[in-house]
């Protein structure tokens, strides 16, 4: 949804910044710790630094984003070069659980989708990308991450100013989201 958002914004520059980046950095721990953390909570996110560089972009400054391992579930040494931008659009499925991330947002979005999707892209995500065995996957996915949706994420549709179901196969909600992004920054121009 993001990048069709952003594809339909020739006229304006923009940045993506996502959350996944921004896992505290838990290296000091074996790896048998490490994979018993629970990665849903908000607490396992460094959300001083996300709000930290949410500032120094909206102020119109590049940032350093920090790239996380999730093979070995560590932060790399590597960073991600985030370029200031006219529109910063920011993912991540526990946006909404700060204050102060959700007080940096011009419009705040909620993509929703059905849990047997979601089941879904986590299984082909992470065994493809994090190279994870099915039955950790499931594992993970009814101890942590059904709950910590329903405990967190869930709730933060109640912060949304635009819930859009089905994604970004939603044409309509996709149209809403750019109208009003581009009625801000005529807005911000003008």
């Amino acid at each position: 949804m993001a990048r069709k958002i952003a594809n339909a914004l020739p006229d304006a520059s923009v940045a993506f910044l996502d959350m996944d980046g921004y896992y505290k950095d838990f290296s000091h721990l074996p790896m048998e710790e490490r994979r018993k953390i629970n990665w849903d909570h908000p607490e396992t996110f460094d959300r001083d630094l996300f709000v930290s560089h949410l500032e120094q972009l909206a102020r119109g400054e590049s940032v350093e984003k920090p790239e996380y391992d999730f093979t070995q579930h560590v932060r790399s040494s590597r960073t991600e070069r985030i370029t200031a931008a006219d529109v910063v659009v920011v993912d991540g499925i526990l946006l909404f659980t700060d204050e102060r991330i959700r007080d940096l947002f011009d419009v705040k979005v909620f993509v929703d989708a059905d849990p047997d999707i979601r089941l879904v892209r986590r299984i082909q995500r992470d065994m493809s990308e994090r190279d994870r065995p099915l039955e950790e996957i499931l594992q993970q996915y009814l101890t942590t991450v059904r709950p910590m949706h329903l405990q967190f994420v869930e709730p933060g549709k109640r912060y949304a100013d635009i819930i859009v179901p089905r994604g970004g196969q939603n044409a309509v909600a996709i149209e809403m989201i750019l109208t009003t992004i581009q009625r801000r920054l005529e807005a911000r121009r003008a």
